[in-house]
């Protein structure tokens, strides 16, 4: 039996005061349920895993030699780990006060669950979008292209964000958000981990997906509240991680969508999903770029 209720690992790259934060919080909850904590650090050049050897002798730090990705460190994690309920989370996360307590309560009292997503806040205290529909071209489309812009409040985006709902009670959704999520041993022994076919992005929908199709429920609870600063890694190479996310988009479209479509019309619909992806990335690599540009005119 494992020896933990909840095992928390987190993958971290080049995020090292982030991920101090991270651990400190934690450090003030530990009493909440008995919980392990991983850090697996993915060859951070910032002096991230001497940081945590210094600073918390009590986190297991497994250090890699390259960056793994997101889905590949966190499957080390998973398979080190001993808890019950295996919990991936971002190091730009502060948890607050009664969530690790909460989110062990509840998937104890709901063994249908497999997958548990807490509150997201932003760093300003607003609600973060973290549960969603699962996505469709069309709000990939509306989404921070030239039409979005257009149709700020089409159809397509509210019903994929669930905008049209407050997020303020327990629900079963889609999917949640990978950046605090809670796995069931049971689910993770039958499914297996991440797909690291996604380097980065889309890993999170991908899992929820198999969940469902495992039979178990993925259920938002905003009784468990986690404050998450989107990107800090990411955001060191802005282009190149748009590039990464179109790429996860596409893969995802790939596995889960194309097999159900009627074998004449797959090619026109890998072109048109190949297209609307590509418009997008194009987007949103252009504004990345004017975005570098003015922030460099800024400092000079």
């Amino acid at each position: 039996m494992p020896d933990f209720d909840l095992s928390v690992c987190i993958c971290s790259w080049n995020t090292r005061e982030d991920l101090r934060a991270c651990l400190a919080s934690i450090q003030e909850v530990r009493g909440e349920c008995a919980l392990e904590l991983i850090v697996v650090d993915n060859a951070s050049e910032d002096q991230t895993a001497e940081m945590v050897e210094q600073n918390f002798p009590w986190v297991r730090l497994f250090k890699m030699d390259l960056n793994l990705g997101f889905g590949k460190g966190h499957n080390i994690a998973f398979s080190k780990a001993q808890g019950n309920l295996l919990m991936p989370l971002n190091s730009d996360t502060l948890v607050h006060p009664g969530a690790l307590e909460e989110i062990v309560s509840f998937m104890r009292q709901n063994p249908d669950v497999g997958i548990l997503g807490p509150q997201l806040l932003n760093p300003d205290g607003s609600l973060q979008y973290s549960c969603r529909r699962f996505p469709t071209p069309m709000a990939a489309l509306f989404r921070n292209t030239p039409l979005g812009k257009l149709f700020p409040n089409t159809k397509f985006v509210r019903d994929y964000l669930m905008q049209s709902w407050k997020h303020d009670e327990v629900r079963d959704v889609d999917w949640v958000s990978g950046a605090a999520i809670c796995i069931r041993r049971e689910l993770y022994e039958k499914i297996g981990g991440f797909d690291e076919q996604f380097f980065m992005y889309m890993e999170d929908v991908d899992l929820c997906l198999r969940a469902h199709q495992a039979g178990f429920r993925v259920v938002y609870d905003p009784n468990a509240v986690i404050t998450h600063a989107i990107g800090r890694s990411t955001d060191r190479m802005p282009v190149k991680m748009i590039r990464q996310f179109h790429k996860s988009m596409l893969l995802f479209y790939k596995k889960h969508y194309l097999p159900k479509v009627a074998a004449p019309l797959k090619p026109i619909w890998i072109a048109i999903v190949g297209a609307l992806i590509y418009l997008r990335m194009i987007t949103l690599t252009t504004k990345s770029r004017m975005d570098l540009r003015r922030q460099a005119r800024r400092k000079r």
